[in-house]
């Protein structure tokens, strides 16, 4: 295992488990010209070459092959005051909701126009997009996130248009949870969370979009011409990627009868896969996150349970030796291609499509369900304590799984 250098270390407590590979890359990746601060969140795990669960500081130089190709990865949880259906009528029309593609009657060239440039609030100007999403859309409080990017890049070619509102592969997903405790009662009702209320959690990012442009740019870009080219790339997939999550909460608010801005108590995004400005040690520093959700004071956060384990709502801190950061989930445990052999000769298909919390999997990829099988993951509350005792953040609320769709 590879020594850290002093200006990097690792958050862990009693529990979290971080394997050698995670921290061999870790060491390699603050070793690099520029880094100023690294930090391992409980989270760490292996990546391709890039440990996922781990923030990076770095001064006059941007490395974008940190964030990969799923630029703007993230979740939006948006909490809702009452639904309209439950139980296995829910079911039904959750299925119903999240099958084919999201905006059928839309211009796909139209749709990454419009979201490329503006964001969520793009959609409402589309022809073809339903009513109930484009008055979500124009309410749609993460609009404001994306207007403090700078302008988007030169628009790419390509249908990305059709895969709005898709979650895609891998630890993507869409979910319909309640809460099940709330820790700070205060900060609960802030963020419209109260025992029992429905949650959506979309949790994506910009889908093959995001790929495209990674080939795009240098593995280290350092002049200023060059930075800019890549803000302005990542800025556009940030906007598709708040958008993509926007629609695929509205598919579950109009499966739970709920698709109207009156019908919501709160809202927010979050954006674990970027590079954004930063001041460490008194001095500016581009912040890589790479599979790590953004953590400022006061900031509601999401460390994100597997399909068989609770999500836990969390306000930041913003403490520096954090990097303003926590995880992002509870981090994989077995590779996607171990997770599968190993589970597809202990389970069936359809034992997958229930959780021993009772929840119900909406998954139509029979690969992905033993994947994704949430032993593949650890355990997530361990995670959250070791966060808390490093004074990363503290307790909101706890979220339990009803659905949990994949596809």
């Amino acid at each position: 295992m590879s020594a850290l250098p002093p200006h990097a270390h690792v958050l862990t407590g009693l529990g979290v488990t971080i394997e050698d590979a995670a921290l061999d890359q870790l060491a390699r990746v603050a070793g690099l010209p520029g880094c100023c601060r690294a930090v391992g969140l409980p989270d760490l795990h292996p990546g391709r070459g890039v440990p996922v669960g781990a923030a990076f500081a770095f001064r006059d130089r941007v490395v974008p092959a940190l964030i990969g190709g799923d630029i703007g990865c993230g979740v939006r949880l948006v909490a809702v005051k009452k639904a309209r259906f439950q139980g296995d009528a829910l079911l039904r029309r959750v299925d119903e909701a999240t099958r084919g593609p999201a905006l059928p009657d839309a211009d796909p060239h139209a749709l990454l126009a419009a979201v490329w440039a503006h964001g969520p609030a793009g959609l409402a100007a589309v022809d073809g997009v339903p009513d109930s999403l484009a008055v979500l859309a124009e309410a749609e409080v993460a609009g404001a996130f994306a207007e403090v990017l700078p302008p988007s890049g030169v628009l790419p070619e390509g249908d990305f248009g059709t895969q709005l509102g898709t979650a895609g592969g891998g630890n993507h997903f869409l979910e319909l949870s309640t809460v099940e405790r709330v820790q700070d009662r205060a900060a609960a009702a802030v963020l419209g969370l109260t025992a029992g209320t429905w949650v959506v959690l979309a949790h994506s990012g910009s889908r093959g979009l995001g790929a495209s442009l990674a080939a795009r740019h240098r593995e280290v870009l350092e002049t200023p011409d060059e930075i800019q080219g890549w803000l302005a790339d990542q800025a556009g997939a940030i906007r598709f990627a708040l958008a993509n999550r926007v629609v695929l909460a509205w598919r579950l608010l109009e499966a739970l009868g709920a698709a109207r801005p009156d019908r919501l108590t709160g809202a927010f995004d979050l954006v674990h896969n970027a590079v954004v400005p930063a001041m460490v040690d008194g001095a500016a520093v581009w912040l890589h996150r790479k599979g790590a959700a953004p953590a400022a004071l006061d900031q509601p956060t999401v460390v994100l349970g597997s399909r068989g384990a609770p999500s836990h709502v969390l306000l930041g801190a913003g403490q520096e030796d954090c990097l303003a950061s926590v995880a992002h989930g509870a981090g994989r445990r077995l590779d996607r291609a171990d997770a599968a052999a190993r589970f597809r000769a202990r389970h069936t298909r359809a034992s997958l499509r229930r959780t021993t919390l009772g929840s119900h999997v909406l998954c139509d990829d029979a690969e992905l369900l033993f994947a994704e099988h949430p032993d593949a993951y650890k355990a997530v509350e361990p995670v959250v304590a070791a966060l808390e005792a490093a004074g990363a953040g503290r307790r909101v609320a706890t979220l339990v799984p009803h659905i949990t769709v994949k596809r």
